[in-house]
């Protein structure tokens, strides 16, 4: 029998996606201080990323976000990876997350389970923060120049979905839509915000209508964010846009650089799911610092 598509899954209700997947690989003992991050265990520890993946099918996610977000041809490069194998590493990602699923299937866990696969945008590959400001001096037609070969590859290896995801500006967001068109998957697509605008200071009114009539895309959002923004952005999304809503925050502690760590306290709760349902949130998850504890939490407050 054929799986329901996560599109019309979401026309149906609420769906559980993952959480962030490098705090679930250092929880058991990876270091990811790399440049690569964790798309480096793509080519050095493969079977870590399924059991990563599989954690959370077993927390009660439904959906798994691939470990491709930082996986780019450019980044493969300057590691002597040549643009074969970064595309072999590439569709490996997905094959990782489908492995985890059927491995989670045999254990019991109900499906349909669905691979969505990340493509982060062009400043994770640089790992210096530009993911979080945007603006990189490069025209629309150079940023889709840099996403669509990935995409290809990425669109080319199977998943449900493909997950446009941290999306800083406008510039980006209009590449990327740009880039998914034609490729036979459909896509989120999810901003990183500040507030009520984007993280290079546009207001998401104009973001989130970008989508609104571009047929591949079938939720819009925002992931990695502070909690508190999640609800007033997803009522925003729903309405202009009238597609289902894809949210997943940070954990809401605050990266500090200098010190590199993590401060402040955690304002990811399980009881804030229900606002951002009432909202329009179909597809709810969570990014850094949220692991398979607390997406197991959100679970449970979502089947209640």
């Amino acid at each position: 029998m054929t799986s329901p598509s996560l599109a019309g899954a979401l026309a149906a209700g609420p769906v559980v996606l993952d959480g962030g997947l490098s705090n679930q690989l250092e929880s058991a003992g990876y270091d990811l201080s790399d440049e690569l991050w964790s798309a480096r265990l793509l080519a050095e520890r493969p079977e870590a990323i399924v059991a990563a993946h599989l954690a959370y099918y077993e927390a009660g996610a439904s959906v798994a976000i691939t470990s491709s977000y930082q996986a780019t041809f450019e980044g493969f490069a300057r590691r002597g990876i040549s643009r074969d194998r970064a595309a072999e590493l590439l569709a490996l990602s997905v094959e990782l997350a489908r492995e985890a699923a059927r491995r989670a299937a045999a254990k019991g866990v109900p499906g349909p389970l669905w691979v969505a696969a990340s493509a982060g945008p062009y400043g994770a590959m640089s790992a210096d923060g530009s993911e979080y400001r945007g603006r990189y001096g490069l025209t629309v037609s150079e940023l889709e120049a840099f996403h669509r070969p990935r995409l290809e590859v990425l669109a080319a290896a199977g998943p449900d979905v493909l997950a446009l995801e941290t999306v800083p500006d406008t510039d980006e967001a209009r590449a990327l839509l740009r880039a998914v068109r034609g490729l036979g998957v459909p896509a989120w697509l999810s901003y990183s915000v500040e507030g009520d605008r984007t993280r290079a200071g546009q207001p998401l009114e104009e973001a989130f209508a970008l989508a609104a009539d571009v047929d591949e895309i079938v939720a819009v959002g925002v992931n990695c964010c502070a909690p508190e923004d999640v609800g007033p952005a997803v009522a925003l999304a729903a309405r202009v846009t009238g597609k289902p809503v894809v949210a997943y925050p940070n954990s809401g502690e605050s990266w500090d650089a200098e010190a590199r760590r993590w401060r402040g306290a955690v304002t990811f709760t399980a009881d804030r799911v229900a606002g951002w349902e009432r909202a329009g949130a179909r597809l709810i998850g969570g990014c850094c610092r949220v692991g398979p504890d607390r997406i197991a939490g959100l679970t449970a407050a979502m089947r209640h």
